[in-house]
Formats: structure tokens, C-alpha cells, sequence
């Protein structure tokens, strides 16, 4: 039974003493015992629909860091990954049990456990991936993002979104038409054989990024209003908004099924940080560099002077988060396809719709 299993992991969990664990998918049979059956009989049934999202996928718009740093400037773009896959997931596909987490150094992850997500086959889950992908090309394609015909709303909504922060991101901190080499770049987003040979003067004046933002739109709507054959002419901005600062997928994560996951409350070994889980509606406020590590962790149960027979993660700054993770785990075991009307109105109400 599930307590008897509960006892064998927390009794496993205690002998092994693992920094971090990765969860993959729920089997048809025990993985220790999967070698004594015959070929084929071993399969997931089921895991939470997952998004990885990596700071260093971002590389090619953001210039503050590089690689596996990151800063308060460039955490903006998690900001606005969280933001709008949050969205989409709730409005578009009609998901309630989210649980984002920071994964502890660079990143954040997205696990969707309705039960409607869990029992998807892969190509359901590469089917939510690449509706959510616009961002798409290798690092040798400069035009990434192309929107044929009028956006659709999710678009016209994660614009929206990205808007709200774009000033500060791309025309502050990351001042992303602050050289020559940055304005080319930019300049390549737009449809090929427009604006771009007009804009010489431009590209190497001393401007900064506000300015010369404001100059490159007006450039393409006039072009684009002289030339009568140029529908939706918002689109070409839209696709640079979108190519600077719209979600970075790692669409193979989502779409497998048995694709590894490292698990909430992890350590991870080289910032040493605990992998905590944090709300959407939060993300604005919640600080990567404060997350506390293994270490702070332990001196927070050390220096504890209160009740004795206090659990020792209350004794810690994870408390909120513990305590949010359970109600996560509450929402999830509370979700059944199978509910009466009146159980499925008190499911509803502890549904994660925050």
C-alpha cells in the first residue's frame, strides 16, 4: 500500500542521503524489479507535464551575463517566462495545479500535475510544447519568431505581458541597441529587404536604446504605410518584442515522458541553494539571491530557541515554502476524474487558482 511504499522511500531516502533527486514517470512496475520481466512489459503510465526553463538559452538577447550567471538584470526574462506560460497553461489549456520552482542556480521549473496532464502520451505533450515554441532557429538564424497573418490572442497577449517590462529589460539594462552590432542584429528581426538599407545612419548614431527603439518603429510604419501590400503591420514589431525577451522552451523536456526532472527541494551542488517552489503571482517579488542554501539551512535548526517539539524545517526560512508545497501536494491528491458533483465542487475550491 502507499504508506508501506512512503516507508520503504523515506527508509531508502535516509540510507542513500542524496543531495538532489530527479523524478521521472510513474511505471506499471517497480523500476528495481523491471530487469525479471520480459521485454516490453516495463512502461510509464503516467508523469506531470514539465517546462525547463534555462537562463543560458537566453544568451543571444541578454548582454549582462553569459553562460551559467546570472544577475538581478537578466532574472527579468524568467519574470516574463513564468508570466506568460502561467497564463497560457491556466487559460489556454485549462490547468490548476501548477507548481513552479526555482531550480538553484539559473533557472526555473514548471510541473503541471492535473490529472488530465499526467496521462498525456508524448505526442499531447510535444502538442502543448510547440504551441507554446515561438521562438525557433538555431544560433546561425537571425529571424526566429515570424507571425503569419493576425496574431493570434495567446500572441497578442504575451505581448502584452513583455510590454510591461521591456523598457526595463531590453531598453535598460540589457541596452539592446546600444552598438552598432546590436542595431544590425535587431535590424535582422525585421522582414528581409525593407527598412534595413535606410537605416545607416542609424545604426551607428549615439542614441541610446530608448531613442533609438522609438526611431526603429517609426521607420517601419512608415515604410509599412507607403506600401499598401503590408497587413498587419504590427506584426514585424510584435517579432521583435517576442525574439528579445518571449519564453526560451527546451521542448524535449516537455514532450517526453520519461525525461528526468530534478525534484523540488533538491540542493543544487554548485550554488549549494535548495530548489524551492514559489507562486506566479509572486514572481516579481521573489528573490533567487536570497533563496537560502544547505548550509544556512542547517545553522537556522541549530540556532533554534523555541518549542522543542518544533519540526526542524519550521525552524528554517523554508517554512513558507514547505508549506506551500503541501498545499500543492493537498490540491493534487484532492483532483479525481471520477468525483461525485458535490466532490468535485469541493475539489474545485482547493484547486491551485492563485
Amino acid at each position: 500500500g502507499i504508506n508501506a511504499e512512503y516507508g520503504d522511500f523515506r527508509k531508502e531516502l535516509k540510507t542513500v542521503n542524496p543531495f538532489k533527486i530527479d523524478i521521472g514517470a510513474v511505471y506499471n512496475l517497480k523500476p528495481k524489479d523491471h530487469k525479471s520481466f520480459k521485454s516490453g512489459s516495463f512502461a510509464a503510465q503516467e508523469r506531470e507535464v514539465v517546462f525547463d526553463i534555462d537562463m543560458t538559452d537566453y544568451d543571444d538577447v541578454r548582454y549582462c551575463c553569459s553562460e551559467a550567471n546570472i544577475c538581478s538584470d537578466c532574472w527579468v526574462f524568467m519574470k516574463i517566462a513564468v508570466k506568460i506560460l502561467d497564463e497560457a497553461l491556466r487559460h489556454d489549456f485549462g490547468f490548476s495545479n501548477l507548481l513552479w520552482v526555482y531550480s538553484g542556480r539559473r533557472g526555473v521549473h514548471c510541473w503541471i500535475a492535473d490529472e488530465n496532464a499526467r496521462k498525456l502520451n508524448n505526442n499531447g505533450r510535444g502538442a502543448i510544447a510547440d504551441y507554446l515554441s515561438l521562438v525557433i532557429g538555431g544560433d546561425q538564424q537571425a529571424k526566429k519568431v515570424t507571425i503569419p497573418g493576425i496574431p493570434h490572442p495567446s500572441i497578442k497577449r504575451s505581448v502584452n505581458i513583455i510590454t510591461k517590462y521591456f523598457k526595463e529589460l531590453q531598453l535598460s539594462s540589457q541596452d539592446f541597441l546600444g552598438t552598432p552590432e546590436k542595431c544590425q542584429k535587431v535590424l535582422s528581426m525585421f522582414p528581409s529587404k525593407t527598412i534595413q538599407g535606410d537605416l545607416g545612419d542609424w545604426v551607428t548614431s549615439n542614441r541610446d536604446s530608448e531613442h533609438k527603439w522609438n526611431e526603429l518603429k517609426k521607420a517601419w510604419f512608415t515604410y509599412a504605410k507607403n506600401r499598401k501590400n503590408v497587413k498587419n503591420e504590427n506584426n514585424a514589431i510584435y517579432e521583435v518584442v517576442l525574439q528579445t525577451c518571449y519564453p526560451r522552451l527546451d521542448v524535449n523536456v516537455t514532450k517526453g515522458l520519461n525525461h528526468l526532472l530534478k525534484s523540488p527541494f533538491s540542493v543544487h551542488p554548485k550554488t549549494g541553494r535548495v530548489c524551492v517552489p514559489f507562486l506566479a503571482r509572486d514572481v516579481d517579488t521573489f528573490d533567487p539571491f536570497s533563496v537560502p542554501t544547505l548550509k544556512e539551512v542547517i545553522a537556522e535548526v541549530d540556532k533554534w530557541n523555541g518549542e522543542a517539539d518544533t519540526p526542524d524545517y519550521a525552524k528554517t526560512s523554508l517554512k513558507p515554502s514547505i508549506e506551500l508545497f503541501r498545499k500543492f501536494a493537498n490540491s493534487c491528491s484532492k483532483e479525481t476524474s471520477t468525483s461525485s458533483p458535490a466532490t468535485a465542487d469541493e475539489n474545485k475550491e482547493n484547486r491551485m487558482d492563485w
